[in-house]
């Protein structure tokens, strides 16, 4: 981005351009469209969601009462990203209780839940954890540990794109706890919530609003990268809701931390891609 106009943190914190860059980008290709009304186009709706780092954010959203038969989310990263894939995705909590006892007399009497934990984690293939894998391979990621020895609490996410393998991952769990409450006795707990699934299942029989992003950047001589998203949005839920939603770039980098950032010239591209996409449905629809 050499030459770009960057806007970025004093280093000591994120920037929140995910996504703010969105918002941004959305509200002033809005303001765009109402500014040159010989810019053709139906219907347009907009909407903003609270909370979609946590995969709460969509799940009061009246689907109905936004009245759109498809719709975008700008929460993708560099120019061209089009995204209609994404993880399946759960939580995980698991619960381990122990057994203490003075140590000094404890043979054959403590239970340690840290050591059952430790075990646990054990369990699971070293190589699929978020650092070890990229494009579709999925993990189990261990987030947060906390424990003493009358009680452990372990709390993972566990991603995958493709279903099946996502199905296998939630019932290791299961099977490592099994095997280590025949071990131990029954103080091992396994909770599993789904979170999200693959929008993909939702977007291919509509594909069709996957190629008017495609054509729209095409036309603004900006190269689509179609690829599958490590991680979630909005539109997985929104999908799944009825809204096929499909993802578009935003522009920015490094997000969820210090270094993160967003050239303003990417923003601009967001902007005119949006514009160019409100555009070419009503060529398509006829308005």
């Amino acid at each position: 981005y050499k030459g770009n106009t960057l806007i970025t943190t004093d280093g000591n914190t994120l920037l929140g351009a995910d996504d703010k860059a969105g918002i941004t980008e959305i509200v002033t290709a809005m303001e765009y469209l109402i500014n040159h009304p010989e810019i053709k186009h139906g219907n347009i709706r907009v909407g903003f969601t609270p909370d979609e780092e946590i995969g709460r954010g969509a799940h009061h959203f009246d689907v109905a009462a936004f009245g759109a038969e498809w719709a975008y989310t700008m929460d993708g990263s560099q120019i061209g990203e089009l995204e209609y894939e994404n993880f399946n995705a759960a939580g995980a909590k698991i619960t381990i209780k122990g057994k203490s006892v003075h140590p000094g007399y404890a043979k054959n009497k403590m239970v340690n839940a840290l050591i059952i934990a430790n075990e646990f984690i054990s369990q699971l293939p070293s190589d699929e954890i978020p650092q070890k894998t990229t494009g579709r391979q999925g993990f189990f990621h261990l987030h947060h540990i906390s424990g003493e020895i009358e009680l452990a609490e372990l709390e993972f996410i566990i991603r995958d794109h493709d279903i099946t393998k996502f199905e296998q991952r939630k019932q290791l769990l299961k099977d490592i706890a099994t095997k280590l409450n025949d071990k131990y006795g029954e103080y091992v707990v396994v909770n599993i919530k789904d979170q999200f699934f693959n929008m993909r299942e939702k977007i291919e029989p509509v594909m069709h609003i996957v190629d008017i992003a495609k054509e729209a950047m095409e036309s603004l001589d900006i190269t689509p990268i179609i690829k599958p998203i490590r991680g979630g949005t909005d539109g997985s839920q929104l999908s799944y809701m009825g809204l096929p939603c499909p993802n578009i770039f935003a522009g920015g980098h490094n997000f969820h931390g210090k270094y993160e950032y967003v050239p303003v010239e990417s923003m601009q591209k967001a902007v005119e891609v949006i514009v160019k996409i409100c555009e070419l449905t009503a060529k398509r629809e006829g308005k």
